[in-house]
């Protein structure tokens, strides 16, 4: 009885442990080295469990929201909860949750192992199965922090165009900017840009860099441009009236 009582103690003792180390801000990487955050002071984050990450990427971005960074690990249960703790830290508007099992088997609960131990007498507890109930990782877990944003001057989200030979597997790079997101209700959206779009020039300068599309909306912030694109190997224009920022 003895060697349960301090089995039990120990397991106690380690859950304490657990739960003082938040893994969602241990895990925490930034998306980028530009401090972003809530446009509020004290923002109401909200927290939203889901299954579904890629498409969600997609609907932040639309929906004027930018990603401040994630986090990911394997653990046994950690409650979501600690997430929402970590997003208000970092003062995110909203942080999406995401768990599946880690593998096929699930462990042997210590618990489990305690109540066997119980019904044997309070018997000995071998170490090597205790110890694999306790390390081995049963979920993986992502978590996504998203801020919202203001108004944009142009209202999209861009990557480089490029595709790789089959032959040589090599990537080789192609002109244009593929439009990955288009912001609701922005100059782009109101100009009738679409996911997909694939954008070459913009007020009659050529986009072959992502780089370029930011210092080129802001130089032209206020004015009426217009945005030469393709779509489904169509070329297009569009003009879009900028917004302006102080």
């Amino acid at each position: 009885m003895k060697k349960l009582l301090g089995l039990l103690l120990l397991l106690v003792s380690s859950a304490y442990i657990y739960a003082a180390e938040n893994l969602y801000e241990k895990n925490y990487k930034a998306q980028n080295t530009a401090n972003l955050a809530s446009l509020q002071a004290n923002p109401d984050t909200k927290i939203f469990v889901s299954k579904h990450k890629d498409e969600d990427n997609i609907s932040m971005l639309e929906n004027g929201y930018d990603l401040m960074g994630s986090s990911g690990f394997d653990a046994g249960n950690v409650l979501p909860e600690l997430a929402l703790q970590h997003a208000k830290a970092i003062k995110a508007d909203t942080v999406l949750v995401y768990k599946k099992y880690g593998s096929a088997q699930t462990p042997i609960s210590s618990m489990q192992l305690i109540k066997e131990a119980a019904k044997k007498g309070g018997g000995e507890v071998d170490a090597k199965e205790f110890a694999s109930a306790e390390d081995a990782p049963q979920y993986k877990y992502y978590a996504s922090y998203w801020a919202k944003m203001s108004a944009p001057l142009l209202g999209v989200h861009i990557i480089k165009l490029a595709t790789r030979d089959e032959e040589t597997d090599k990537v080789i790079e192609k002109i244009g900017l593929k439009v990955l997101a288009v912001i609701k209700d922005s100059p782009a959206a109101k100009a009738g840009l679409v996911r997909g779009d694939i954008l070459h020039k913009l007020a009659e300068t050529a986009l072959n860099k992502p780089e370029q599309l930011s210092p080129l909306v802001r130089k032209f912030q206020g004015q009426n441009v217009a945005i030469e694109y393709e779509r489904e190997g169509q070329k297009r224009v569009a003009n879009a009236q900028l917004n302006s920022r102080n």
